[in-house]
């Protein structure tokens, strides 16, 4: 999802008529990557809450309006390490046990998109999304972030390593490691599509 740049452009520039286009664009895309982050609903909210108030506060500081979307992920980011680090200081519970049981709300956004296709081509397609999330869930919090952002939230490689402020071989590291975990998990599982008869 690109946006011309004159409308960051006026964001950054103090319009809070782009600044809130630029949010109603980028609100679902933030929620879903907290979602991903957390397996959590109330804690997705949260995190784009606070990522929206942060890029309020700090889009003025934006240099190149080009970068807007590392940029905004970087505060993503930040935001979902800082209520993990609150979570685990508050001795919360910790993401490998967070219920998944709110999955229904977030799928809310999958659902509105599909809402025209086949009922049960989409409970079949809904069902993976729910075991690949049970999946992503055990990898480590770098492996997570970075397949999330790639395999999700489509972010090049360059993007993925200006958002985390790390190296494009790193990224392509734990991208590369993450996928293989995620294998291995799927196959110990036994999880295939046969498994759930999804009809790619």
């Amino acid at each position: 999802m690109m946006h011309a740049e004159d409308l960051v452009t006026r964001a950054r520039d103090g319009d809070p008529l782009a600044q809130g286009k630029l949010m109603q664009a980028w609100y679902k895309r933030i929620y879903n990557f907290g979602y991903k982050f957390f397996f959590d609903h109330d804690l997705a909210m949260e995190v784009a809450q606070k990522t929206f108030i942060a890029m309020h506060r700090n889009i003025a500081f934006l240099q190149e309006v080009s970068r807007f979307r590392p940029w905004l992920y970087t505060i993503a980011v930040n935001c979902c390490r800082e209520e993990l680090r609150r979570r685990k200081s508050a001795n919360a519970v910790s993401i490998h046990d967070l219920r998944p049981g709110e999955e229904e709300e977030s799928q809310a956004w999958e659902v509105a998109a599909h809402r025209h296709d086949n009922p049960e081509r989409t409970l079949r397609q809904s069902e993976l999304a729910d075991l690949l999330s049970a999946c992503l869930r055990q990898l480590s919090e770098e492996q997570r972030e970075v397949v999330i952002m790639k395999e999700y939230e489509g972010l090049k490689f360059r993007e993925i390593a200006e958002a985390l402020n790390i190296s494009e071989n790193t990224v392509k590291s734990r991208m590369y490691y993450g996928l293989e975990a995620l294998k291995r998990i799927l196959e110990r599982k036994k999880i295939t599509r046969e498994t759930i008869g999804y009809e790619g």
